[in-house]
């Protein structure tokens, strides 16, 4: 069961703009939350900004501090009711922004953990509102980008789904498969919802942000990456992350990506 509570703030008025909407997806984030949205809240002076936490069944005060943020940024709670994973978090972010948006707006997803920086957000939207780019990916893996912070573990994981879904996939200019930290036009994601609807993401976990770009391919997106510094240093809350369940999710998207045709009609 999912229900939503918004909290209304002041907005500031902004031309030549559509909306920017910020999807975090929070799993027991109080921690690291509050700051996040702080940061975030630094941008409503120059951008139109709406912010959709989606609370996935949290046992903390997550939903309670997204609801007290920055009084003068606009919060949106979205709650799963019990956990579901991060797939379907990203899912109901998605869904719910297209209910909300218009098509010239821009979509952004990154992490509630507090390691990537708000302050890369501009660069974002204006790749896509100049007409350049169709998704921007904040990148550890292009030039300028760093993840030395992240558990080497991690590192390893990362770099290693990189390689491996580039040399399957050949997604152009793509370096960063699994980055959390992304944004869409959403008349890109528009298109691919009305395509694969409630299928458009069925990954539980971490795979479901490479599963996401390779569909996404279909649509014949421009995608441009812009160099992220990971700041895992910045980190309050436990690793969601389970090694091993990961590492089988990117598998099992691998092989189906190896096995499945390309939707049979234009995208």
């Amino acid at each position: 069961m999912t229900n939503m509570q918004l909290v209304e703030r002041p907005t500031h008025a902004h031309t030549g703009l559509g909306r920017v909407h910020i999807v975090l997806p929070a799993y027991n984030e109080e921690s690291s939350l509050r700051p996040l949205l702080s940061r975030i809240g630094a941008l409503t002076a120059s951008l139109p900004l709406e912010v959709w936490v989606i609370n996935d069944g949290s046992s903390d005060s997550t939903a309670q501090v997204a609801a007290s943020g920055p009084i003068d940024l606009n919060v949106h709670v979205v709650t799963h009711e019990v956990n579901l994973g991060l797939g379907q978090a990203i899912q109901t972010g998605l869904r719910t922004v297209l209910a909300n948006a218009a098509d010239n707006d821009v979509l952004i997803v990154m992490d509630a953990d507090d390691t990537h920086d708000p302050a890369l957000v501009p660069a974002m939207v204006r790749a896509i509102t100049d007409g350049n780019a169709d998704i921007v990916i904040c990148s550890r893996f292009t030039p300028g980008g760093d993840d030395a912070t992240a558990p080497p573990f991690r590192r390893l994981l990362s770099r290693g789904a990189a390689k491996v879904f580039h040399a399957v996939a050949k997604v152009d200019g793509v370096h960063d498969f699994t980055s959390g930290f992304r944004a869409y036009r959403v008349s890109l994601l528009r298109r691919a919802a009305d395509h694969w609807g409630e299928r458009l993401v069925v990954e539980e976990g971490f795979a479901c942000m490479v599963e996401l770009l390779l569909k996404l391919r279909h649509c014949n997106p421009v995608i441009t990456e812009i160099p992220l510094v990971l700041q895992y240093d910045r980190k309050l809350g436990v690793s969601k992350l389970r090694l091993a369940r990961t590492l089988r999710q990117y598998f099992k998207l691998l092989v189906r990506e190896s096995f499945t045709p390309a939707p049979h009609r234009q995208v």
